[in-house]
């Protein structure tokens, strides 16, 4: 993507209503106005609420969205140029329950309150196989607590993934710290019984991985 279509994205994210671009310093040095207040404030609704880490171009949030219109979705990206698509198309098709915020995932404790959230998707994100990288891998047992404390009580997470190693690391570290597996497939669109909302959604990589003939694997799991 060129620096101009960069830069006329981010002026439109500026503009757009459902883009929230929080400053890192207005999180961790002060009580962000919205913690807590997303359905109220925004939303204006009690409908559950329900995130998607990592969103990249804001597919799944706004495709979401449109399944599920009495739920509340916010995906969450640092790239705010990528979600720009997602935002975009929000507001082009009136879609009023689909909310973008441009932060760092290892922030979300600061943005949501306890017990704020109701559900999180994690969708095909960077599987950080080399070591040094564990720390960024989003669900290893230190993203897990932060994700717990968001999450109400009978909140769970999915996680969507082309990457077996992800798949495997996250099955091993769930079953290790004695967290909940729902569901779990390691081929969602050859298995029966894969979940509507796993199998009816595609992001574009994802359509791509698939006329590889990549397996696309999910897990549902509920953090003790």
């Amino acid at each position: 993507m060129g620096s101009k279509n960069k830069l006329k994205r981010f002026k439109e994210n500026e503009i757009f209503s459902n883009v929230f671009q929080p400053k890192r310093e207005e999180l961790v040095d002060s009580e962000y106005e919205l913690k807590g207040h997303w359905n109220t404030t925004f939303f204006k609704n009690d409908n559950p609420l329900v995130l998607e880490l990592g969103c990249g171009r804001g597919e799944y949030t706004v495709e979401l969205a449109k399944k599920f219109p009495n739920k509340n979705f916010i995906g969450i990206d640092i790239k705010g140029a990528r979600f720009w698509r997602g935002a975009k198309t929000a507001m082009d098709e009136n879609i009023p329950n689909a909310a973008f915020i441009r932060t760092q995932i290892e922030l979300v404790e600061y943005v949501f309150a306890e017990n704020e959230v109701d559900e999180i998707w994690i969708t095909f994100p960077d599987p950080q196989i080399k070591y040094k990288r564990t720390k960024h891998r989003m669900t290893n047992a230190q993203f897990l607590k932060r994700y717990k404390t968001i999450l109400k009580p009978e909140g769970f997470v999915n996680l969507k993934t082309d990457s077996e190693f992800m798949h495997g690391y996250t099955l091993g570290l769930l079953h290790g710290e004695g967290h909940d597996v729902l569901y779990a497939n390691h081929n969602v669109y050859k298995q029966e019984g894969s979940p509507e909302e796993v199998t009816s959604i595609q992001t574009y990589y994802e359509s791509q991985y698939l006329e590889q003939n990549k397996p696309i694997t999910f897990i549902r799991f509920k953090i003790k």
